[in-house]
């Protein structure tokens, strides 16, 4: 299997796992469990600030993954996965995985950067397409 391929499973398996850090907080925060098995239909309850965060860090990789899934599989079925591929898909990854602790901690700068670190990473490989 490729590197582009391989950048494209641990991306995914990012996505996965990454709801366990803000289900921490629904078990562990009053009423918290209750609304997350419920319907949500009331009121959510007071979450910590960095839950809510792991949470839009989720939905933004969510929202990134489709893009990125599709860059890759286009440039391995095309025949155009190559070194330039492959540093871009690792680009994104490690970039995305960096994004998580530092959004979750709040440092809002150095998230914005890892967050076009990961966006040039699909640049790389869309650039490779038009090769």
């Amino acid at each position: 299997m490729t590197t582009d391929l391989w950048m494209l499973v641990w991306t995914a398996l990012l996505s996965v796992s990454m709801p366990t850090i803000y289900l921490v907080s629904r078990v562990t925060t009053p009423g918290g469990a209750v609304w997350g098995f419920g319907n949500r239909g009331g009121a959510k309850p007071p979450f910590p600030e960095w839950a809510n965060r792991a949470e839009r860090a989720h939905a933004n990789l969510v929202e990134n993954l489709a893009p990125f899934a599709i860059l890759v599989l286009v440039a391995h079925v095309a025949g155009k996965a190559n070194a330039s591929t492959a540093l871009g898909a690792t680009l994104f990854f490690w970039a995305r995985l960096l994004y998580v602790p530092v959004y979750v901690a709040g440092i809002a700068y150095v998230r914005t950067l890892l967050f076009f670190l990961a966006t040039a990473g699909e640049i790389i490989i869309l650039l490779q397409l038009f090769h």
